[in-house]
Formats: structure tokens, sequence, C-alpha cells
């Protein structure tokens, strides 16, 4: 079984050495891994830092993480895929748990997130979030297991979307996974360290505001670029 680490990334030289060492350290989880960059049109070092930490890159003009995400499953050559977000340090057990979950028989998965923050409003909807994701089946985006075979059938993350294409794409997991009796899995025991840093760049009148707007117009505001500025706005 081979697994490709899949990372996109956008500008970010000052989180993607730190963000790959730690992936390179879990990849001996696999027997057989390969690690893929796509530079997602960066204007920094991203992708001088990508190479020198062995990985291969891979380019995406058109700034959007789910065509980042596509572009580097479109050069992957792994059985699984395995989506790991630039700002975010899975460790060797995260890695083991999802081998063993992939071993098992199940379609895909991902698992609860820690972010680094000691702010008590952003832990609890950490916590909120999390407890969420394993009762709906649904994955964080920073880190994401599929079988390469069911994301080639399902097309990949929806290129309609400029945020929440995770949730999208797990819908559409979990009717495959009915579909041929398997499972999706959330994983828990060892949580992904991600960066706390969008919480503490956007004020929490912004994301709260996001959050309303994206209730009230039921998603459609995850369509234009614009209103999903939290990722494309360029803050880091």
């Amino acid at each position: 079984m081979k697994v490709s680490i899949v990372v996109p990334a956008f500008n970010e030289e000052a989180l993607l050495a730190g963000s790959l060492a730690a992936v390179r350290k879990a990849m001996r989880a696999f027997d057989h891994a390969e690690l893929i960059v796509c530079d997602n049109n960066s204007t920094d070092r991203t992708a001088e830092i990508a190479r020198a930490a062995g990985a291969k890159v891979v380019f995406e003009p058109v700034n959007q993480i789910a065509r980042a995400r596509n572009a580097g499953a479109a050069a992957a050559s792994g059985d699984w895929l395995l989506f790991v977000d630039a700002d975010s340090y899975p460790t060797m057990e995260l890695f083991e748990e999802a081998k063993a979950a992939m071993g098992s028989g199940c379609l895909a998965g991902g698992a609860t997130v820690a972010l680094e923050s000691a702010d008590r409003t952003i832990r609890f909807w950490v916590a909120a979030w999390n407890f969420l994701s394993r009762r709906a089946r649904w994955a964080a985006g920073s880190f994401i297991f599929c079988e390469a075979a069911a994301f080639g059938r399902l097309g990949g993350f929806s290129q309609h979307l400029y945020a929440g294409e995770e949730i999208d794409l797990f819908r559409r997991l979990k009717r495959l996974a009915r579909a041929q009796r398997r499972e999706i899995v959330i994983l828990h025991r060892h949580p992904l360290r991600t960066s706390g840093r969008k919480a503490h760049l956007y004020t929490k009148r912004e994301h709260f505001a996001f959050m309303l707007k994206t209730l009230l117009l039921g998603g459609r505001n995850l369509r234009s670029r614009e209103s999903c500025y939290a990722w494309y706005d360029g803050r880091r």
C-alpha cells in the first residue's frame, strides 16, 4: 500500500518548513509514501522550501484550496491520498492510526484537531467542531485520508467552493461508503496539532459574521472568493 501525502500551500514560507519536518518524521509510519506540495500561486519561498524538504512540487495557478488539493492528488501515485494543511503538525502516532484505519477496510477518514490557542472561546469552538466532526463524520480539511480510487470516482474536491469543500466531499464519500458497505472514520486518540493563526488574525466578530452569513445563505457564499476572505486575502 502506497500513501501519497498532499500538502496545499499558499504563501506558507513562515510555517511550511516546520510542518513538512513533522510530516517527514510521521511518514515513517508508512512502508511506502511520497510527499507532494502544491504551490498554489505563491509569491514567497513556498516552492523553494518544499523542494528543500524533499517534496515533489506541483503548481496550481488559480488560488483556490480545492484546486490546490486536486492538483496535488492528480500528481499522486498512491493507493491512498492523505491531505495535510501547511500549518499543521501531524505525529507518527496519528499516521499510524490512519494506517490502521486504511488497512481495516474504511473508505476515508479524518481526525479531531487541537488548535494552538489559549483563548477560551476559541477552545470552545474547537471542542464543538470536534464533537460535530465525530458525530457527522465530517473531516476537517487540515487532515483527510481517502482511498485514491474513491477520490477519483467522486471527482475530488468541488472547484465551485472556496471554503467548506471538505464537508461537501465527505457528504459524497458517506453516500459512496453506504453503497459499498464501508466506513468513514474520524480518529481522535491523537488529534492533529494545527496553527491557531486564523483565530488570531481575524476578530471573533469577523468569524461570527462569516458563520452567520453562511447559515443565512445556506452556504451560497462559499462559492465566492471574496466572501471567503479568511482563506484568500493573504494575511499570514
